[in-house]
């Protein structure tokens, strides 16, 4: 007898929510819980999303609600696709409907601000006992909705279980790796938003190429270091959770987080920057509590360090390069992260 695919609920009608929705649609039944009313719309009767993803088509076998019941009650696997400042809440909106045992996937990079919780340690509050794992790598939602090649990494607390999700987020231009270091991944995830809006800052100011690969290289092992503190496996932040998403997001002018430190760069305000943006940029609402907990951890941070005085202290990112610059470099690998 053959097996019917699972169907899938997903929350969160933004680019990223609405791509991994797309590419879901294709292989399973797949209904978009979006806040908008114009969004849902959009999706049933156009096949786009033009708020968030312009004129990319996307499935058309995607159904969208704005009724999270209907998204939720018939699901096999929930994704969540809402920012962090509003993960909980959708989740205990849905916690009503979500069947026992139903398994979560988060693709969300950010911290809970209050908690410093990981998205999956919310999931364990709200739904305890239900899988939970994250789906993260280098994918630029539009690249990926117009069907560039593209690859992520799937972490679930059993390997069973990624590789059994993997199957299902996987077509043959996205290529779906699985891991069991949920913790790392979901680590690398909001800390590559931070140091992007480093890297962007040194975009708007001209700061040059050579500064910029400086910045990303020191970045990448700040984050190693942060992520083997808080129990991240070593592997996973030289993978695609890591190095991986790290590279697009300093890179690509499509990076929210980028885009917000190149405006900065060019002497704009955070307020100024972050009223012009339609979409949360997950690396201004992590970097408080990545500073908090690395003081917790008796880490030294510099690049975020420097990142939390401009997003939250009022100092200019002229101010946060000439600070990093003044620090003394010691041993690559062993000694102090910048």
């Amino acid at each position: 007898m053959k097996r019917r695919q699972p169907r899938v609920g997903v929350l969160g009608g933004g680019s990223w929510g609405t791509a991994v929705a797309s590419i879901l649609a294709a292989s399973a039944p797949t209904i978009l819980w979006a806040r908008s009313e114009e969004v849902a719309d959009d999706i049933n009767d156009n096949h786009r999303n033009s708020k968030y993803l312009g004129d990319v088509p996307l499935s058309d076998t995607l159904r969208a609600t704005t009724d999270t019941e209907e998204a939720v009650t018939d699901a096999d696997v929930l994704v969540m696709g809402v920012p962090s400042h509003g993960f909980r809440e959708a989740l205990e909106h849905a916690a009503p409907y979500v069947r026992p045992w139903v398994p979560l996937v988060s693709l969300v990079k950010g911290l809970e601000q209050s908690t410093h919780y990981r998205m999956t340690e919310i999931v364990a509050e709200v739904l305890p006992g239900h899988p939970a794992g994250v789906l993260a790598g280098p994918n630029i939602a539009g690249e990926v909705t117009a069907g560039y090649a593209a690859a992520a990494t799937l972490a679930m607390p059993d390997q069973n279980s990624a590789t059994q999700l993997a199957a299902l987020f996987r077509t043959e231009r996205f290529r779906i790796y699985s891991t069991t270091d949920v913790r790392g991944v979901e680590v690398a995830g909001a800390l590559k938003n931070v140091f992007a809006i480093a890297a962007g800052m040194g975009d708007g100011a001209g700061a040059g190429h050579n500064t910029k690969a400086m910045v990303v290289t020191r970045a990448a092992r700040e984050m190693a270091r942060f992520g083997e503190a808080v129990g991240g496996e070593p592997v996973t932040f030289a993978g695609l959770a890591g190095i991986g998403d790290l590279i697009v997001t300093c890179t690509s002018p499509a990076s929210r987080n980028r885009r917000v430190g190149e405006e900065l760069g060019k002497g704009k305000t955070i307020d100024e920057v972050i009223s012009a943006m339609n979409q949360v940029a997950e690396g201004v609402k992590a970097v408080g509590a990545v500073m908090e907990m690395a003081a917790e951890l008796d880490l030294e941070m510099p690049i975020a360090t420097e990142v939390y005085g401009v997003v939250n202290k009022g100092r200019t990112a002229a101010d946060a390069y000439r600070g990093l610059l003044k620090t003394t470099p010691g041993h690559e690998v062993h000694g102090p992260s910048w």
